[in-house]
């Protein structure tokens, strides 16, 4: 997180200063706000610093996380105004409209740090967790294949796959998740993380009516997925939905014998049954 605030404005700080400054960034990150706030005030008492725009805008971040919102995002403008060019003073600016749910402000706010720091990647995740929550999907697929240019990282591409996949392109989102398998070498034993990634590629197939494609992705991955509940459950609804009445009865006897207690299961025996 501490380098999303790394500097980028046009005040440059002394080392000395400079020290303290990453401290306050320290101090934010492990919540020891009242010693945070001691750092800012020896950088702001010094009149050739008292305007820093950065230390200000941390030093609101930090009242805004104590509970002082108002007086906050007054100092944050304050530390704004005093240095548009830093990405961290509008990226704190952003962070503090979005904890007061100024949404729509959060995003302008997050976009002009972006501006000016174009990869920064705590700053793009920031932005794209308020695009997902905001269901703008569109801007939330391009941030994440910006994230995923920067960092190409197993959450990355299941990232961009997962905005491909809301936007209901399941073919795209397919694709994506086949070209990572296909860069990164499958573990010698499996473990939870492939296992997810079949179930989730197995959901995308599901919600896209390709049932029979579902289930031979189940069928011919089955001793790689992990989680055997779900494995079963899974079967018997891909059956059920091709009308395979007697196979899915089968799963669902199965199920019962591990959870006899579940009355949705009885309730799929009844469908299959036609009752």
């Amino acid at each position: 997180m501490t380098n999303a605030f790394i500097s980028s404005g046009s005040q440059v700080l002394p080392s000395k200063e400079l020290a303290l400054f990453r401290k306050i960034l320290k101090c934010y990150e492990q919540k020891q706000y009242k010693v945070g706030l001691r750092c800012a005030k020896q950088i702001l008492s010094n009149p050739n610093f008292c305007e820093h725009g950065e230390t200000l805008a941390m030093k609101g971040l930090i009242m805004n996380c104590m509970g002082k919102h108002e007086e906050a995002l007054e100092i944050v403008k304050k530390g704004l105004a005093a240095d548009l060019k830093s990405h961290v003073c509008w990226h704190v600016f952003g962070l503090v409209q979005r904890s007061d749910k100024r949404y729509d402000e959060a995003i302008k706010a997050y976009k002009m740090a972006l501006r000016i720091e174009k990869e920064n990647v705590q700053i793009l995740r920031d932005l794209s967790l308020l695009q997902i929550q905001l269901r703008d999907l569109e801007g939330y697929r391009d941030s994440r294949y910006q994230l995923l240019v920067l960092k190409p990282s197993k959450m990355s591409w299941i990232g961009y796959a997962s905005a491909y996949h809301l936007l209901k392109e399941y073919d795209v989102a397919l694709y994506i998740l086949g070209e990572f398998k296909k860069n990164n070498r499958a573990p010698a034993k499996i473990d939870i993380e492939s296992s997810e990634i079949i179930l989730y590629e197995i959901m995308i197939l599901t919600e896209a009516g390709r049932f029979g494609e579902a289930l031979a992705r189940l069928e011919e991955n089955s001793t790689s997925i992990l989680d055997r509940l779900a494995y079963f459950e899974i079967r018997a609804s891909l059956l059920l939905n091709l009308e395979r009445f007697e196979d899915a009865e089968r799963v669902y006897w199965t199920l019962i014998d591990r959870n006899p207690d579940n009355i949705f299961y009885y309730k799929q025996i009844e469908k299959c049954r036609k009752l």
